[in-house]
């Protein structure tokens, strides 16, 4: 019978979440971020830097443009998907340092993190049921 403390550790050793990329982000962390999703919802909007390789594509692709080693997150639209597990073992099948983004770009976009599209960057109001609204306060 597996430790729950192992689960967990295991858990999080595969996953990530929002709050987390985008700390890793600003941080300056290395870490590739691939949206799998189809070119209609790329257009829609992404995590801004991400690379676009549809699930189908990573294993023609991923060798000829991400370095043997580097750390990646994938995403889908949302928990509905399963494309970011599908990516995510695509990546892994080639030996890469994988983590899915749980809750995908629905909950990125819900919890106000930067969005990129043809528009540029810019952010969504925050959900209140999935991110802490930010109080602005006057100087």
């Amino acid at each position: 019978m597996i430790d729950r403390a192992d689960f967990f550790a295991a858990k999080l050793a595969y996953e990530t979440d929002a709050s987390d990329v985008y700390a890793r982000q600003k941080a300056g962390e290395d870490v590739v971020v691939i949206d799998v999703r189809s070119d209609e919802a790329w257009a829609q909007g992404r995590v801004p830097g991400a690379v676009h390789m549809h699930y189908s594509e990573i294993a023609s692709r991923a060798a000829q443009e991400i370095p043997a080693g580097t750390d990646v997150v994938v995403y889908c639209w949302s928990p509905g998907c399963n494309a970011g597990a599908k990516g995510a073992l695509e990546f892994a099948r080639l030996g890469y340092p994988v983590r899915e983004m749980i809750g995908g770009f629905e909950y990125w976009a819900r919890e106000g993190y930067p969005i990129a599209d043809h528009d540029g960057v810019h952010r969504r109001p925050i959900d209140p049921l999935t991110g802490v609204p930010r109080i602005r306060t006057r100087a």
